[in-house]
């Protein structure tokens, strides 16, 4: 595993450096924990079972895979199978107008947590998407669901940082603190993964 930094260091050509990113990336994908894929394949199909909603966030990157989960696992469901159990499926990354008035009234470290405490329902599930794993709102939002009777799914980079303990499950992408790149692109692989999985299995 390497920095962005060393493989473009390194690097002759742009040619070079975007083969080297691919390899790297390779690397850091075999690195997770085998058993993480079944614990998070496990949650959605639990999920999608007993009808209960898997609410989804993060900042930056992680706000725009929450986006594109929410629509692949939710709608190409629905589009692409006839299955009678769908995905409820809710991205609270998506909502400017209440993002801003909670950000603005009560703190940007709000943000989600009072989404929450609108919409979520006993048992429900989690989904945070964080290269850092130190975002207070995302903290606040995980703390408060299991404080609630939930679990918390972390699809976490770095060093995992303060949400890998707080998470009930911890999808861990192993990488050098500060690469966002390499994190927010097997965030977005492992939804594209799932929505895959999910469109072909439930036809069966």
């Amino acid at each position: 595993m390497k920095s962005v930094k060393t493989i473009a260091k390194n690097s002759k050509n742009f040619y070079d450096f975007s083969q080297e990113y691919l390899k790297n990336l390779n690397v850091i994908f075999k690195k997770i924990n085998q058993k993480s894929f079944n614990s998070v394949l496990k949650e959605f199909s639990y999920v999608r079972d007993k009808k209960l909603t898997m609410f989804v966030a993060g900042n930056g990157g992680g706000a725009a895979t929450a986006t594109t989960m929410a629509n692949d696992l939710g709608f190409d469901i629905l589009k692409k199978t006839s299955a009678k159990k769908l995905f409820k499926i809710i991205s609270l990354t998506d909502n400017n107008s209440v993002i801003t008035a909670i950000a603005n009234d009560t703190g940007y470290e709000n943000i989600f947590i009072n989404q929450l405490k609108i919409h979520y329902k006993k048992k429900d599930r989690l989904l945070i998407f964080s290269a850092s794993g130190n975002s207070k709102n995302l903290i606040k939002a995980a703390k408060w669901v299991k404080q609630n009777g939930g679990k918390v799914i972390g699809i976490l980079g770095f060093d995992g940082g303060k949400l890998k303990k707080i998470c009930d499950i911890s999808f861990h992408i192993k990488s050098e603190k500060g690469d966002y790149g390499p994190v927010e692109d097997i965030q977005l692989m492992l939804n594209h993964i799932l929505a895959h999985w999910f469109q072909e299995n439930i036809k069966k």
